[in-house]
């Protein structure tokens, strides 16, 4: 058995070492194709590579695309021009011209394409497009932002595109934004950061590289760049602490592409009309040298007023080049633009070695994305291709992003037709439409109602008689706000007529008022007693409305931005029913005026530093009595608490991950309580560890070391520096285990870990010593059984189908940073304030997904969980588990210890300790967990009582012994049961 062991980690170990073998030579090869073509271009070629022509455009008038597919052809034929970017056009006629262009090209061209919200974006006569990042920016759920970039991805693809000017990451903090606006996620920079993030994974885990635009931010402008060089007058502090954080983010996690824009920013550079684009202290001093991005890096549209007005007829090429960037987007004439470059050369303001070096970097990146090996596009069906995604996508995000923004009564929730006049109370006005649209049709059909229409031609002097007769026949009314202007312009095309009606509407009937379009027009709408976001104006926001009023679905969305005073970002009414719905806690029998002691017991520990935030929720009866918020994320945060927030849950991962994932195995039979670990985890045969039982490694009795601190042997013990043998702060291939911002371990060192575990000491069988160690391996079992890694299985068999949002591992990757309380400012090791990552440095150096560590959750996700199995298994209809296996699991099953199978119970003896645990009245029917972080969770069964607790204890100071010496989490737990009145 030793030599399965010995064999195990050697096959490891070779898969791991030909892993980073086969990333060096992909690394040699794309090395040597780029040196080899650069070899064989002349001085004008290498130059030419340098520039991406306009291949079509639209003309407004005659309603067709342009296509300048000769002149392209001549340029590629004459320069080898480096790549083309089409802005309109038929897909079969594209896609022809694209491939006859291929053909001609000696060195492939780089195909790329301005696609914010899809193909559809630009061939939007044959293709439909998605929705703008702004309305994906009131969605909740990311990995939604990550499909919609995978399927601007597909159609990329089958289009013959490699590059996607998306996402864009600007910040819009200015609603009178004319030019970025609704094409951003939004004014938050966590969120734009994320899902910025995750559109960019989408598009380049389907082979298409993306491009994050406009660094270095362009959301605060009022001057649009098409047509003059807009201006930021803000610190360099201020834009490092906002515009820039986006850009950082995007950069950490890999994009391929940036584009630079146009803009005057004094703070940068004070060299005046000296845009951004073709600033060296931008483009070098600031985006290359001080953040350190590397990656390939476009202009924005040199053709452009903000950079044209001041540098003419090629010499904003010169300038940009010089800048430091490396294609030069739509730089006009190819030959005197060649020319200008080569004087610029010749003048000593460039060298070749600066054209040498842009020039490979994008021989680099076209070998990357796979153009040494072109496949004509082909065209057969191509338009079905393009468009089958978009109808699902589109349907998805208009569920997602509906915002409720204001609910008065109930009449609207939903709304019903009088059943004695057959919906003859009911009418629809349709402001800014003539003809009945996709919503005018479901009023009509789904409730029989009268609709109105008063475009935005309409005679003023209607308003008031179509007033009065509404107000006198219909009890019930909505109005729909359609077809304004995207743009803030004239505010937003809206006359002051359609806006008098609504107010008049709103004030004087019983209304629920649709605004379909740009969010920021509600700032026209907000006394509105009942008012929604749909943000665009289509069948499906449309038909996604018409749902949410029969209450088929539920307002999921958030405010991307702040509209005004009433509605800032953020705003939203959630309608879903929730599991555990809140109630006055008289109600299920807690007295009140007790429970406010729970406030000055957790303001105390506070206030004392025992953590600098908490989160408290009691659930009585399967409702929600207490839930408060205290303090901010950290001492010198002023970041409030929600009870929103998310934290770092540590061990509670034990019961709330782990265990429960091991009870589904035990019910399938799966897994055998009394049998080996040995029998199911082939890594440990032929070690010590081969022939411990299941049930002993969840009672902690297996005999394993309590913990192994991994890290140790992997940092310099004097300055507690990572070992760069084992860390590197730049992700790739080899090191792509994440443990912290910037900071990524060496893949081949898990095995390492494993290692260590499986030659660590064991002691005696029977012993009760509490170890991490026990679910490691526990964890490691739920994957070997079930296929799949643990995050995965307990979100797929457990999170999605109690409709948790906030539970699960690597929150990052999933939530805004800003919903994340950070835990440790880690002196050593990490060396950061550790955010979004697991606390746990063995956790953490598992790629943040482990058995006994890595679970981050809100109170209200923690709750839910704990109440279905305090209910036997069973909530809201569903069945998890058999009663018999939950009591099994949560029962005492130790002579020597407190535990469970897993889960932690209070201490026998409670009656006559001195320090009961988890408190004195806790019955011997509860069971939870605490975890090191400063959380912990408890359900007693017998007083149908489950309590939550978060904290950050551990912030900044990770030894910080407060929490516990004041006995903050027993306090308020004993305080719960004495609030009980029966």
């Amino acid at each position: 058995m030793k030599k399965f062991y010995w064999l195990f980690f050697l096959l490891q170990g070779i898969f791991f070492v030909a892993k980073a073998q086969t990333f060096k030579d992909k690394r040699v090869a794309a090395k040597a194709w780029a040196d080899s073509v650069y070899n064989s271009l002349n001085p004008d070629q290498r130059i030419a590579q340098l520039m991406v022509l306009r291949l079509s455009a639209y003309d407004f008038k005659t309603k067709t695309p342009i296509y300048y597919d000769s002149a392209v052809a001549e340029a590629v034929k004459k320069y080898n021009v480096g790549g083309i970017c089409p802005f309109q056009g038929n897909p079969v006629q594209l896609a022809t011209i694209i491939n006859h262009l291929q053909s001609l090209a000696t060195t492939p061209l780089m195909s790329c394409i301005d696609a914010e919200w899809g193909i559809g974006m630009r061939l939007f006569d044959s293709v439909a497009p998605l929705h703008h990042q702004m309305m994906l920016g009131a969605m909740q759920d990311a990995s939604i932002v990550y499909k919609y970039g995978q399927i601007v991805a597909e159609q990329c693809n089958r289009l013959g595109i490699n590059v996607n000017y998306a996402p864009v990451v600007d910040i819009n903090n200015n609603p009178n934004n004319p030019v970025i606006n609704d094409r951003s996620f939004g004014e938050d920079k966590y969120k734009v950061a994320l899902f910025g993030t995750k559109y960019m994974q989408g598009l380049q885990d389907a082979g298409v590289m993306a491009c994050a635009k406009h660094f270095p931010g362009h959301g605060d402008v009022s001057v649009d760049s098409h047509f003059d060089l807009p201006v930021i007058n803000k610190t360099m502090a201020q834009l490092d602490s906002l515009e820039l954080y986006p850009f950082r983010e995007v950069f950490k996690a890999g994009i391929g592409s940036v584009m630079i824009a146009h803009l005057y920013i004094p703070a940068i550079d004070s060299t005046p009309n000296r845009a951004s684009s073709i600033s060296l202290k931008n483009v070098t001093g600031l985006m290359r040298n001080e953040i350190g991005y590397q990656g390939l890096t476009f202009t924005d549209a040199l053709e452009m007023q903000g950079v044209q007005k001041y540098f003419p007829g090629g010499e904003a090429s010169v300038q940009s080049l010089i800048a430091g960037n490396d294609m030069l987007c739509l730089p006009g004439n190819v030959d005197s633009t060649i020319q200008k470059i080569k004087e610029a050369i010749s003048n000593k303001q460039l060298s070749w070695d600066d054209i040498e070096l842009h020039c490979k970097r994008v021989l680099l990146a076209k070998y990357q994305y796979g153009l040494q090996h072109f496949e004509p596009v082909n065209t057969v069906n191509i338009t079905a291709d393009l468009n089958k995604e978009v109808p699902a996508m589109k349907k998805l995000v208009a569920e997602n992003a509906l915002t409720l923004l204001n609910k008065t009564g109930n009449d609207f929730f939903r709304l019903k037709a009088d059943a004695k006049n057959g919906g003859a109370d009911i009418a629809y006005v349709g402001i800014g439409i003539n003809t009945d649209n996709a919503f005018a049709k479901r009023m009509r059909s789904d409730y029989n109602a009268a609709v109105f229409y008063f475009d935005y031609k309409a005679d003023p002097i209607r308003i008031l008689s179509m007033v009065e007769l509404i107000k006198k026949r219909y009890k019930k009314v909505v109005i729909g706000i359609h077809n304004y202007s995207r743009r803030p312009a004239n505010n937003f095309g809206l006359p002051a007529s359609a806006i008098e009606l609504a107010t008049q509407l709103q004030n004087e009937t019983n209304c629920m008022s649709i605004v379909f379009g740009n969010p920021y027009a509600i700032k026209n709408f907000c006394a509105a007693k009942n008012i929604v976001a749909c943000y665009e104006d289509d069948e499906y926001t449309e038909n996604a409305a018409a749902d949410f009023l029969q209450g088929k679905i539920d307002a999921k969305g958030k405010l991307p931005v702040t509209v005004c005073e009433a509605y800032p970002f953020g705003s939203g009414v959630m309608t879903a029913v929730k599991i555990l719905p809140a109630v006055s806690p008289a109600i299920v029998g807690l007295d009140s005026s007790q429970l406010t002691s729970i406030d000055s017991i957790a303001n105390n520990a506070i206030s004392k530093g025992a953590t600098p935030g908490c989160v408290v929720l009691v659930v009585k009866d399967g409702k929600v009595a207490y839930q408060k918020a205290f303090g901010h994320y950290n001492y010198d945060d002023p970041t409030p608490v929600t009870t929103e927030s998310v934290y770092d849950m540590a061990s509670v991962t034990k019961i709330c991950a782990t265990t429960i994932s091991i009870m589904r195995l035990y019910e399938q039979g799966k897994i055998d309580l009394k049998k080996e670990l040995g029998d199911y985890l082939p890594m440990v045969r032929g070690s010590n560890k081969e022939h411990l039982l299941i049930e002993n490694i969840l009672l902690h009795q297996a005999g394993l070391v309590a913990y192994i601190p991994f890290y140790r042997q992997a940092i310099d013990t004097v300055t507690g520096i990572p070992d760069p043998a084992y860390f590197a702060h730049q992700q790739s291939d080899s090191f792509s285990v994440r443990v912290a911002d910037n900071l990524f371990m060496r893949n081949a060192y898990r095995d390492t870990m494993y290692n260590k575990i499986l030659r660590s000491p064991l002691g005696p069988t029977g012993n009760y010593i509490y170890s991490d160690n026990d679910f490691i391996f526990l964890g490691k079992v739920v994957e070997a059984l079930s296929g799949l890694p643990l995050n995965e299985y307990v979100k797929k068999e457990f999170y999605q189908p109690l409709g948790l949002s906030a539970a699960g591992f690597i929150p990052r990757d999933r939530l805004p940073l800003n919903r994340i309380a950070p835990t440790e400012n880690e002196k050593v090791f990490r060396m950061e304030l550790i955010r979004g990552d697991v606390h746990d440095p063995g956790a953490a150096m598992f790629g943040g997904v482990a058995g006994h560590a890595g679970l981050f959750s809100s109170a209200y996700d923690i709750a839910v969980i704990m109440q279905m199995l305090m209910n036997g298994g069973e909530i809201n209809g569903t069945r998890y588990f058999k009663k018999s296996t939950v009591d099994l699991f949560t029962a005492y099953h130790s002579k020597i210890s407190r535990r469970g199978l897993g889960f932690d119970k209070p201490e026998k003896d409670n009656a006559t300790r001195p320090e009961p645990y988890p408190c004195l009245s806790a019955s011997p029917l509860t069971f939870g967990h605490t975890g090191f972080t400063g959380t912990c969770t408890w359900a007693d069964p017998a007083k149908k009582l489950v309590f939550v607790f978060l904290s950050n204890r551990v912030t900044p100071v990770g030894d910080n012994p407060l929490l516990g010496k004041m006995n903050v989490r027993p306090t308020i737990h004993e305080a719960i049961y004495k609030a009980m009145t029966h």
